[in-house]
């Protein structure tokens, strides 16, 4: 009897852990209604652009949402580069599949929108800047499940509450991140530039992720210093791992000049920044905190790793996100990258509480 239980509990949790990918016509509803919340109209031109080793399910959806739309798609696909990191690149944000690709450059700076399919996404690729300078809005959907896009959705409250985090940020002078951990960090934000999404874009000359609901800067040069503690349940999305001990990170002048702790979560760190042999891999790369009530800090549990690609996790409402790598405000380029999103932080701007131990407040709630 309990050989019996035991085996229904597997397969139980084989099945809750799969996915079949399969065209639903629910997720068909859902990519239309994000699309047309990024301005296509019946008639407009919209490029799909994936790589061969994209989730082909986001590709079909895509264009089955665009044709519901009446607008007309085009797919541009790239071969997936050879692997020549000497670690394997996960959840980064940076795709390498464009390699400035003469005749793709020329089609994806077409001023329109472009569904963005590849695996780790656009956002810090070195060819982004020149892409949006031609105004083409561009939207991230990075290779996330459609289970995880319909359950978090889309939130049309976050961009006016976005908007208002990063107003904040522009505004101010200093940013104070602290913890009951032991967190004590501080970013002098002049000089520094701001972004944030909300998961959809009309804009000419911008980029989201889907989802969205993040404030973030990118600090300029020498700018960041103190110490971060990563807490028991803290995130590394590089690795997809909850921390299950802490990490201290001594920072000075951007550069994570000492990691502490006698575990495998900062073992696991410190191997990871050293392969890079590049010191640019220990620096800032951009901070921010999250606003999506949709996302969950615990959903990450519920999902194999490749079935998702941590950006709900970077957009959880009032967590804190601390990341290391390329910085182009501060001139750094590197392929090294960590995304570290932090629960009950508090945040200040110029000592005033935008994110009180992890929830919030005032305007952003």
């Amino acid at each position: 009897m309990l050989r019996s239980a035991h085996k229904a509990a597997v397969c139980f949790t084989e099945i809750y852990a799969m996915f079949s990918d399969r065209i639903e016509a629910k997720w068909i509803e859902l990519f239309a209604e994000v699309f047309a919340k990024s301005g296509v109209q019946a008639g407009d031109e919209v490029l799909i652009l994936s790589e061969t080793q994209s989730r082909n399910l986001n590709i079909h959806l895509s264009e089955l949402a665009l044709g519901q739309l009446k607008a007309r798609p085009a797919h541009v696909v790239i071969s997936t580069p050879e692997q020549s990191a000497v670690v394997p690149i996960r959840s980064t944000g940076a795709s390498a599949s464009l390699r400035n690709h003469g005749p793709v450059m020329a089609a994806l700076s077409f001023g329109g929108l472009v569904v963005d399919c590849t695996v780790e996404g656009l956002l810090h690729a070195p060819e982004l800047p020149a892409i949006l300078k031609a105004g083409t809005r561009v939207l991230m959907i990075s290779n996330e499940h459609p289970e995880l896009l319909e359950r978090v959705g889309m939130d049309e409250g976050l961009k006016e509450r976005v908007k208002a985090g990063m107003k904040m940020m522009r505004g101010a002078s200093v940013m104070q991140v602290t913890s009951k951990a032991g967190t004590d960090l501080i970013i002098t934000m002049d000089g520094s530039v701001v972004g944030g999404g909300w998961g959809f874009t009309t804009t000419p000359g911008t980029i989201t992720n889907w989802p969205g609901g993040l404030c973030l800067a990118f600090p300029a040069k020498g700018t960041v210093n103190g110490k971060l503690v990563l807490n028991t349940g803290d995130q590394n999305l590089t690795f997809k791992r909850y921390l299950e001990h802490p990490v201290h990170l001594h920072i000075e002048n951007d550069y994570v000049r000492k990691i502490e702790g006698d575990c495998l979560d900062a073992q696991l760190m410190r191997e990871a920044m050293e392969v890079w042999e590049d010191e640019d891999a220990y620096a800032t790369s951009h901070i921010g905190w999250g606003m999506n009530h949709q996302a969950k800090w615990v959903a990450m549990a519920h999902y194999d790793k490749a079935n998702h690609n941590g950006t709900e996790q970077r957009v959880f409402a009032g967590n804190f996100l601390f990341s290391t790598g390329a910085n182009e405000v501060a001139k750094r380029y590197t392929q090294g990258h960590f995304d570290l999103p932090m629960r009950d932080c508090s945040i200040t701007l110029d000592g005033k509480a935008v994110v009180a131990d992890g929830k919030l407040i005032d305007l952003l709630a």
